[in-house]
């Protein structure tokens, strides 16, 4: 049979082959996308004529101002090496997160002297109904004390003094740290608004506002609350929504609810946190990871005339912060500035040393990932608004609001007057850790009392001679200081060693006090698709 006929004969094979499987599989097509998508109902994305428009799709979704996008992925969460504390409280697990923002840096004492700034124009100090809402947010005033040092150096020098204004914020406790990621929400929602013309630029300056009555509140926007909806230019809202019919009804059917412009602020969980710390895509061959080094850190410069130094801010022995004089090791002798050492290859800066940091994570021994081992978070607390009977939702003035009380007595507010006031309808921080709520027995009731399973100490505050509140713990004998008032701790500081430095490390500390090597960064959920944006190697 010579070469041209059993060329023929191959090439008819093949054409039989494919038109059986195109056959057989119904036409398979390429996959790619629904670029050209026509809804089952036979109406296309946002017709004039219909009645339904669901907004432009977006591709790149990018992020606020000093937010670093992380994709997600699978990573190994804890310690790959020996516990030498012996806590055991950080067993590797294999962990999925999806994809997030995190700061690009700590929150600044110039960020927060701006929010500091904002509660003393909006609820003045002076007036006796307000002194709480700002005196609370101050940093601790004492986290600098010592015992045994000279002490000529207060917060109030490192929070207000302009040398200072790139360093991490400090002496701020969990509950504080929250208040500020609340308003940060509010504060971006309104910038962009005001960006795009639907709210007033003059909105603070315009002579009808009051303060302390009408505050721009994220929340509220989103329910069309009165309390802003008078400074919202209606036309330009309408453009932004992409509502394309003349129909006021249909108009209105499709803006029932609306949606942020900037995703809310919050802390980042424990596993975001050390996965935005690791940076192991800049380890990466293919679809697996070359080691668990943290990339930024052989710890030392390798070229230059800075070799030999420190790329991380933390302390190198006894009595030993920053080095000799004229040639510190990282120069620091308590934090520095936030972008002082490079990033790790996320972008992120400053997740190691300088200052530890909150996490929103009620802290546990375990890391329970048989129950879950997707965005792992423990902590998650559900609340609604409290209907007030009249279409509305109960909100905060000056007769009913409410504060925690910090461990140095300050009281911080919960919510700010003209906020909504909430109520708590499931609590999952106990859930699997021994409580009546772990067991196994079917249709288990979610009210049911829960046990004590750490024997934490009692938390009393009383008020001293002087007027001084008071932090005050029971005499009973404790066998621990964990309770779900306390929150992990993430990453070293200027006042550690080198152990604590490793992404892997986890402490915690009682939401309620403040250290002078403690501060935080804010995250938020990225909005967008979650699958993965595959990249060749290298890249």
């Amino acid at each position: 049979m010579n070469k041209g006929r059993i060329f023929s004969l191959v090439l008819a094979a093949a054409s039989l082959t494919a038109f059986v499987s195109c056959a057989s599989s119904g036409g398979k097509k390429k996959g790619g996308g629904t670029k050209n998508f026509t809804s089952r109902t036979g109406w296309k994305p946002n017709d004039s004529k219909g009645w339904f428009f669901s907004g432009k799709q977006k591709q790149n979704i990018k992020g606020w101002p000093g937010m670093v996008y992380i994709e997600g992925g699978s990573f190994t969460m804890g310690l790959t090496k020996d516990d030498v504390m012996r806590d055991w409280n950080n067993s590797p697990v294999r962990m999925q997160v999806k994809s997030f923002y995190i700061g690009e840096t700590e929150v600044t004492n110039y960020e927060y002297r701006e929010y500091l700034t904002w509660l003393k124009v909006v609820f003045p100090p002076e007036e006796t109904l307000y002194k709480d809402i700002y005196n609370g947010a101050l940093p601790d005033e004492s986290i600098f004390n010592n015992t045994l040092s000279r002490d000529d150096f207060s917060t109030e020098n490192y929070m207000f003094s302009p040398e200072f204004s790139y360093y991490p914020v400090v002496g701020v406790t969990w509950l504080q740290a929250v208040n500020y990621c609340d308003w940060l929400t509010d504060r971006a929602n309104e910038k962009e608004l005001m960006n795009k013309g639907i709210l007033a630029k003059d909105y603070y300056s315009n002579e009808e506002y009051n303060y302390g009555e009408k505050t721009f509140n994220a929340e509220q926007y989103k329910q069309n609350d009165s309390n802003v909806a008078e400074a919202i230019d209606s036309t330009k809202l309408l453009k932004s929504y992409q509502i394309k019919s003349t129909n006021t009804r249909i108009q209105n059917a499709n803006r029932s609810t609306r949606s942020l412009e900037i995703q809310p602020f919050r802390l980042p969980s424990e596993a975001e946190w050390e996965y935005a710390a690791l940076g192991l895509a800049g380890n990466r061959e293919f679809n697996q990871y070359q080691g668990k080094e943290v990339s930024q850190n052989s710890f030392r410069q390798e070229k230059g005339k800075n070799r030999g130094q420190y790329l991380d801010n933390f302390k190198q022995g006894r009595g030993d912060y920053s080095g000799i004089g004229g040639f510190g090791n990282d120069g620091s002798a308590i934090t520095n500035d936030v972008k002082k050492f490079p990033s790790n290859d996320f972008g992120v800066y400053g997740m190691l040393g300088n200052v530890a940091e909150w996490t929103a994570d009620i802290y546990r021994p375990i890391i329970d990932d048989e129950a879950n081992d997707f965005n792992y978070f423990r902590g998650n607390t559900f609340k609604q608004n409290i209907d007030n009977g009249s279409g509305g939702f109960v909100k905060y003035d000056e007769t009913n609001l409410e504060f925690d009380t910090l461990n140095n007595g300050r009281l911080v507010y919960k919510g700010l007057p003209g906020s909504y006031k909430k109520e708590i309808t499931k609590d999952y921080g106990n859930y699997r850790d021994g409580d009546n709520r772990s067991s196994l027995v079917i249709n288990n009731d979610e009210n049911v009392g829960t046990d004590d399973m750490y024997n934490s100490p009692v938390r009393t505050f009383v008020v001293d001679a002087n007027g001084k509140v008071v932090l005050e713990k029971d005499g009973a004998e404790r066998v621990t200081e964990i309770s779900d008032g306390v929150r992990v701790v993430k990453g070293g500081s200027w006042n550690d060693p080198i152990y604590w430095v490793d992404a892997g490390q986890r402490r915690y500390m009682h939401q309620a006090d403040a250290k002078s090597w403690i501060g935080f960064r804010v995250a938020q959920d990225y909005k967008g698709t979650k699958e993965s944006k595959r990249k060749r190697r290298g890249v």
